[in-house]
């Protein structure tokens, strides 16, 4: 069969190249206040033009491990490598890194060029250099009309762009944004997510963001790492992290998602699938997992509630379930169902509104089926 030489080769990406070199090299990294562990020995590899996500709640860890990226704060241990150079003993301002903070930190007595040059004349370049980058900069951040307004004059948005011009106008090999858009709302959020987006992408830098909100996370990273006590649980795409969690911490912290408890009650190897018997729905639960695990070992199960379909008769399907409507939200494009089963169990079902309509589908206490694949089941340790 001959090859199409029109079609594209997939492109492969560098954390799946065995022969690519990480840019970041984050090696055993720990740091503790008192008997609090802020990073836990934490190693991490970041790829040349990666826009990397840090992801957690509050204490998880992300901002600590972003200040020790920036030099402000000190590991007890481990090491930091940048394009293969040791940078863990250098000072902040030695660094080929910069920092752009959630404030956005720009002087209010100095207009936005000033703003903007106002490192790299701390470098002393030349004044012709200076006004050709930040001239560039501006026209980066589709601001070169407004270069002689002051902060206050501009908009969020507007002061979230200065804030990122002076941060690359220095060139960084890194550049380190803590939640930089957590100050803009909803919609000039969203905006400028795909803005700073395009703008990565453009200059090439690599990018390390930390955010709280795993929407801005799944939506503007090529990778992100979910952080949890000082832990790094799971580094992945954003489809791999909500497809396939490795643990039920990122299951529940990515999206929306039914965990429901059980012990391995048979498993066809041949076949790749495991039944799971949950008491919550005394009912054995079918799912796909290759790896081999003996009967009566704990496990829960995840199934998203997306991934549930709703009928009002019994279905053919892998895993079916009846209960009643206890809760309904109706969020617009989408109603989401709180279904009680008879054993007890909750579940939670999502209905995308395909077709324009003033109510949801299902009403409180109707009678539903709920059916799944294996194939949507995941199977997660304990």
């Amino acid at each position: 069969m001959m090859s199409n030489p029109l079609r594209r080769p997939t492109p492969v990406a560098p954390w799946q190249d065995p022969a690519a070199q990480p840019f970041l090299r984050i090696q055993n990294v720990t740091k503790t206040y008192g008997k609090v562990y802020a990073c836990d020995d934490v190693s991490l590899d970041i790829y040349q033009g990666e826009l990397f996500a840090l992801l957690g709640g509050s204490g998880s860890g992300k901002s600590t491990l972003l200040r020790i990226l920036a030099g402000l704060v000190k590991p007890d241990r481990g090491s930091i490598l940048i394009d293969g150079v040791d940078i863990s003993a250098l000072p902040p301002y030695e660094r080929p890194v910069n920092m752009m903070f959630q404030s956005y930190a720009l002087f209010p007595h100095m207009t936005v060029e000033q703003n903007i040059a106002f490192g790299l004349k701390q470098d002393r370049l030349p004044a012709a250099e200076v006004r050709e980058r930040v001239a560039h900069m501006l026209e980066l951040v589709k601001m070169p009309d407004l270069g002689k307004r002051k902060p206050d004059q501009l908009s969020g948005g507007q002061r979230q762009r200065v804030a990122l011009a002076r941060s690359l106008a220095k060139q960084p090999k890194l550049l380190l944004l803590d939640e930089p858009l957590g100050a803009l709302d909803r919609k000039l959020r969203e905006h400028t997510q795909f803005e700073l987006m395009n703008i990565q992408e453009r200059v090439g830098t690599t990018f390390v963001l930390v955010t709280h909100d795993q929407e801005e996370a799944m939506t503007m990273a090529s990778r992100l790492a979910v952080m949890n006590a000082g832990m790094i649980e799971q580094v992945s795409t954003p489809a791999g992290l909500y497809e396939y969690p490795a643990t039920r911490f990122v299951a529940e912290f990515i999206g929306s998602t039914n965990l429901i408890e059980g012990r391995i009650a048979s498993q066809n190897e041949e076949a790749g699938t495991v039944q799971v018997y949950c008491d919550v729905l005394d009912a054995e639960i079918q799912a796909r997992h290759a790896d081999p695990l003996p009967v009566g070992t704990p496990v829960t199960i995840s199934v998203r509630p997306e991934k549930i379909d709703v009928h009002e008769a019994p279905p053919q399907a892998d895993n079916v379930a009846v209960g009643q409507v206890v809760e309904i939200a109706y969020l617009g494009d989408v109603s989401i169902y709180q279904v009680k089963t008879a054993s007890g169990a909750v579940l939670r079902v999502q209905e995308t509104h395909v077709e324009r309509s003033s109510e949801p589908h299902y009403d409180w206490d109707d009678t539903l089926y709920l059916s799944w694949s294996a194939a949507s089941a995941v199977v997660l340790a304990g």
